[in-house]
Formats: structure tokens, C-alpha cells, sequence
């Protein structure tokens, strides 16, 4: 029979491995307990790992998509708003355009309220949010509209100019009192309105793009997101209100002065109820960002069950583990200490 010697720095050295190996298995341990889930996702689940991957990619892509939701909801919302707020200031101003056609409105508060009515849908239409202007469409970092009241805007140029063009003087001219009713129609029918309803709106007043914004709002769903300056609506209820805001500053006939009022009174008509559209328009798309955030939560909440069944662990049986664990480090924690004081010296004693 042959005796075998072991010393008992052997004997403490391979404790302490075994105490580095179970103090590794607690930490798993312990962030199981913790997430619920597997510590070591590819040795649990082996060739399954690139499924579970997979479904947390598209996890991350869906809550993207809430996420762009969330942001594109808010410009939705604001756009709403200033439609809303641009309806009740075209409502108030036709309001005293009608005053003005029976006789109740005098010359002046007529134009202070139309001057008043151009600053107001100026504003509303050059607001931003996030640094984004709402009615600019795709070119979101430019103002999309001039203020028709600023002596140096273009499209105050540009009226002023068709005006003199069309009668040969200025609308401040003594001669502008010889304007009839139906030469002010005229005027306004066959130059202002296809200059300014056309091309010539942006040219010398607006710097929107027809293009609105279009969002993904699901995997396979896109809706416009925006409204631009530039539509119909918008252009009539400015242009309504910058026609009387500019011919009532000069000393018109009482016949051209109606013709003006009877004009912008049917622009100012045409322009709410299209506004109405564009505000339904952008209730819709509110309601597709809604129910497509919906749907886009029931897909998380699939995947991340399917996520669950393969990486969740039983709550009860990592518990106990840990438990376990910290019994067999304290047990060798203590006979470590143990066999660190013994020695020949000690024995011989």
C-alpha cells in the first residue's frame, strides 16, 4: 500500500477555487432572483438565442415607432390647436365684415380689424414646435409666411404693384375715389385672386412646401402628418383679410368699398369651411397615430411574452439556489479558516 501526502496549502488552494466558482454561481443567481430571467442567455437556450434576439429587435423597433408616435401626436395636436385658433379669428373678422356690408362697421374698424386679423393668422401660421415650423411642410426650418403688414414684405410689393398696374395709380391716390363697384371686382376676380391663389402666393408670400410631412406610424402604415401654408383654406382667409387690411387705406368709392367687403366676405366663407376640412383631415390622422399605437403595444406585449417563455426562470427555484449558495460559501468560508491554521508546529504543541 503507498501513502499519499497532501499538504494543506493544497488543500486551502482548491477551497478557494471552489469558493471563486460558487461566489460566480451567486451572482447569476442573485440576477435571476432579480429579472426574472436567464443570467446567461445563450447557454440557456442554446440555438434558440437568436430567436429571443430576434424578438427583442423588433421590440426595440416597435417602441421606436411609439416613441416617433409620441412626437408626431404632439405636432398633430399643435396643428389642431392653431387650425382651431385660425377658424375663431376668421369667424371674428368675417363677423365684421358683416357689420361692414349692412353699415354697422365704419371704414376704419374695418381695417384695424382686418390688419388685426393678418397679424393674428401670420402668427398662427409662422408657430413652431421643437424648433419645427407646423405649416412649413417638408422645409420645417423656414418661417412660411411674410407678414403682409410689414411695409417690406413682398406681398404687400406685389399687391401694390397689380394695383398700380391694373388702375394706373396708388391706392392712397385721390383718383382711387373714382373706383366703381364693378371695376373693384373685376380687379379683384381677375387679378388678385389668380395672382395670389396661384403661383403668386408662393412666390411673394409663402415659403411652405406642398409637401407635407409624411410618418411611419406602424411597420407598414404612413399617414401626412402636417398641414402647409399653402393650401386653399390658408390662402383664401389671408388673402380676405389682407385685401381690406390694403384697399381701406385709401379714400374709396362706397360702391368699391362693398365690392372689397362682398369679395373677402365670399373668400372668408370659402376659406372657413375649408378649414373645417383640414381640420377633420388632422382628426383622422390623429385617430390612425392612436389606434396604431395601440396595435403596436399588442405586438409588444406578444413578443415579450414569447420573450418570457424562453428566458424566465422560476422565481422559487433561483431563490432557493441562492440560498444554497450562501450556505456552501459561508461552510467554506469557515473551513478554509480552518485549514489555514493548521501547521505541524501547532500539532506538535
Amino acid at each position: 500500500m503507498k501513502a499519499g501526502f497532501v499538504s494543506s496549502p493544497a488543500v486551502a488552494q482548491a477551497m478557494r477555487y471552489s469558493l471563486m466558482r460558487m461566489q460566480s454561481e451567486l451572482v447569476a443567481a442573485q440576477k435571476e432572483v432579480s429579472t426574472g430571467r436567464v443570467a446567461d442567455m445563450g447557454l440557456a437556450l442554446g440555438s434558440r438565442t437568436g430567436e429571443a434576439v430576434s424578438f427583442r429587435r423588433d421590440v426595440e423597433r416597435l417602441n421606436g415607432i411609439i416613441d416617433s408616435n409620441g412626437i408626431v401626436s404632439a405636432r398633430m395636436t399643435a396643428t389642431q390647436d392653431s387650425l382651431t385658433q385660425m377658424t375663431t379669428a376668421a369667424q371674428s373678422f368675417l363677423q365684421t365684415l358683416t357689420a361692414s356690408a349692412s353699415g354697422d362697421a365704419s371704414q376704419n374698424v374695418t381695417r384695424t380689424d382686418a390688419r388685426g386679423a393678418v397679424s393674428a393668422f401670420t402668427a398662427i401660421l409662422n408657430a413652431s414646435l421643437n424648433g419645427e415650423h407646423l405649416f412649413a411642410g417638408i422645409n420645417t426650418d423656414v418661417k412660411p409666411v411674410s407678414d403682409f403688414n410689414d411695409p417690406a414684405s413682398t406681398a404687400k410689393a406685389a399687391f401694390d404693384a397689380a394695383f398700380l398696374a391694373h388702375f394706373g395709380f396708388a391706392q392712397t391716390a385721390p383718383a382711387a375715389a373714382g373706383i366703381t363697384g364693378a371695376q373693384m371686382t373685376n380687379f379683384l376676380t381677375t387679378v388678385v385672386e389668380p395672382t395670389f391663389l396661384g403661383s403668386g402666393w408662393e412666390t411673394d408670400w409663402s415659403s411652405a412646401s406642398d409637401q407635407g410631412i409624411t410618418s411611419r406610424i406602424a411597420l407598414n402604415e404612413t399617414t401626412r402628418t402636417s398641414v402647409s401654408a399653402n393650401e386653399s383654406a390658408i390662402r383664401k382667409v389671408m388673402l380676405a383679410a389682407a385685401t381690406v387690411s390694403d384697399l381701406f387705406t385709401g379714400d374709396l368709392s362706397v360702391d368699391a368699398r362693398k365690392a372689397v367687403v362682398a369679395r373677402s366676405i365670399a373668400l372668408i366663407g370659402d376659406g372657413i369651411a375649408e378649414l373645417s376640412n383640414l381640420q377633420a383631415e388632422t382628426g383622422i390622422a390623429q385617430n390612425r397615430i392612436t389606434r396604431a399605437n395601440e396595435r403596436l403595444t399588442m405586438q409588444i406585449d406578444l413578443f415579450e411574452r414569447n420573450i418570457l417563455d424562453m428566458e424566465a426562470v422560476d422565481p422559487y427555484e433561483a431563490s432557493t439556489r441562492v440560498s444554497t449558495l450562501l450556505q456552501q460559501i459561508e461552510t467554506s468560508y469557515a473551513l478554509t479558516a480552518r485549514i489555514q491554521q493548521l501547521s505541524l508546529a501547532r500539532f506538535l504543541s
